[in-house]
């Protein structure tokens, strides 16, 4: 109770702020990270959540890359928002999904280019060299259209 005293009521206001901020960008973080997936699921040829359980070693590390590349994008997309707490989660939704987007096709054009056949990787029981390029890009190139959010 004295410590509650000893702090004034704006500090409070702030805390609940603060916390209600946390709720909201872990919802926001969590959300864009399913559409980050929804997003790699669609554009990889075949049943992707299956390939994963099925423990598929391509599909396990493209996937994982994946999902490492749409956290960057999100979080500097959070990072980079201002303004209000409004203002913040809607240009953290805007940021982040054109951040996906162009991340998704900068990695399906890089496949197309080099010639990489992703649907005959990820279903490859054995793991190939060429998945870990495609891991490879998806970082990368997470890691650019992060920075340009930001």
């Amino acid at each position: 109770m004295i410590l509650a005293q000893a702090l004034d009521a704006t500090y409070w206001g702030f805390l609940g702020r603060g916390i209600g901020a946390i709720l909201l960008y872990a919802v926001i973080g969590t959300l864009m990270m399913l559409i980050g997936f929804w997003a790699i699921d669609l554009t990889t040829p075949g049943k992707l959540p299956q390939m994963v359980r099925a423990g598929l070693p391509n599909a396990v590390t493209i996937t994982a890359a994946g999902m490492i590349s749409m956290a960057f994008i999100i979080v500097l997309a959070i990072y980079a928002s201002y303004g209000s707490l409004l203002q913040g989660v809607i240009s953290s939704l805007v940021f982040g999904l054109i951040g996906i987007i162009a991340q998704v096709g900068a990695v399906r054009l890089l496949e197309w280019v080099t010639g990489i056949d992703i649907g005959e990787i990820i279903q490859s029981e054995e793991p190939r060299a060429a998945a870990k390029v495609v891991a490879a890009a998806h970082v990368a190139l997470g890691l650019i259209v992060a920075v340009a959010v930001f």
